[in-house]
């Protein structure tokens, strides 16, 4: 099990970015000088955009003050940054790249993907950077990462894409999808920091590390961002969709599932069911084994959660389960969490 480290400030200090040589061959000084240009292009657009987050102690909720970094995404003052940055926080400091310090207030913070938006409240015009679309990513291309970390404003570390779709488990235990992993540098205080591409695009939400690694980070998305932003623009919050049951991922007995001409060797056992939930209504009891929503294959009980988006709210929803012997089709009316858990 991997041990995935927040990037807050803490005194202990990871490896830097490695330097290019100083003696090279002739021939190799123009592709170090494009390297090199490239990465402080971006530095120049996307910069100014970095702020550091500070958030005030809370004595009566028994939160410490911390520091973090974040992205101006719209000149009016949004602001991304991870959720565990801003710790349940209703009021941050945000510190500029030109030595400003202005106000901000939390319009939305979601654990579940780690990300948190804010909103400026002074009367200022910021410099800000553009969200690209994560899924024209490639492995082994350049990104830069900007942020404050231990307290160093404006630190830039270069890398590549070191692989794509990875999945990384959020403060509230669900899976954060199509998490980008970077060999660029990062340390504590990185946290809601830009992840940027070479065209100057912020195109993940610096997040986590592995402790006792080298080179390996982890960024969340910019189209999961683009996502979150969304929703809490017009909802104040993220919504999710839930049925009511709780379960836990079984695989399926060979001879039932060749009787069934079923392919996958996973599904997910109903444990129980909330009263009066859609589940509860449907008519699915406890011990059925659902095996695909809307025919999305749920493997695992991650998939379950993963599958019922927002966009579900209020929508029939076709579950494939297996009934005792049979193999059923039932139709369930997801309704709007409410709690932070819940499938």
């Amino acid at each position: 099990m991997f041990d995935f480290q927040p990037l807050l400030v803490s005194d202990e200090l990871s490896p830097s970015e490695a330097s290019i040589p100083a003696e090279t061959n002739a021939d190799d000084r123009p592709l170090f000088d494009a390297y090199s240009q490239a990465v402080v292009d971006v530095v120049d657009r996307v910069g100014p955009a970095v702020v550091r987050v500070e958030t005030p102690p809370d004595r009566e909720k028994r939160r410490r003050g911390g520091t973090g970094s974040g992205v101006v995404i719209s000149p009016d003052g949004l602001v991304l940054t991870n959720s565990h940055v801003v710790q349940g926080a209703a009021a941050v400091h945000l510190a500029l790249a030109d030595t400003r310090t202005v106000k901000a207030r939390v319009l939305g913070d979601d654990p579940h993907t780690d990300l948190a938006l804010l909103r400026v409240v002074d009367d200022v015009s910021l410099p800000a950077a553009r969200l690209g679309n994560s899924k024209g990513l490639r492995r082994g291309q350049l990104v830069v990462a900007i942020g404050n970390p231990l307290g160093f404003e404006s630190t830039v570390t270069a890398g590549v894409v070191s692989a794509l779709g990875r999945s990384l488990r959020s403060y509230s235990g669900r899976l954060i999808d199509d998490v980008i992993q970077t060999d660029a540098a990062l340390n504590p205080g990185n946290s809601g920091g830009p992840l940027v591409s070479s065209r100057g695009e912020v195109i993940g939400i610096n997040t986590a590390v592995i402790a006792g690694a080298q080179g390996i980070c982890f960024a969340v998305a910019s189209n999961t961002a683009s996502h979150v932003v969304s929703e809490i623009v017009r909802h104040g919050r993220v919504r999710r969709a839930f049925i009511g049951v709780a379960g836990q991922t079984v695989p399926l007995p060979r001879r039932l599932a060749v009787a069934l001409g079923l392919k996958q060797a996973r599904g997910v056992a109903i444990a129980s069911l909330e009263p009066d939930s859609p589940a509860a209504k449907a008519g699915l009891q406890a011990g059925n084994i659902v095996l695909a929503l809307d025919g999305e294959p749920v493997t695992g009980a991650d998939d379950l959660v993963r599958l019922l988006g927002g966009e579900r709210i209020g929508v029939a929803t076709s579950l494939t389960v297996i009934a005792g012997s049979e193999l059923r089709h039932i139709v369930v009316l997801p309704a709007e969490r409410t709690e932070p858990q819940g499938k």
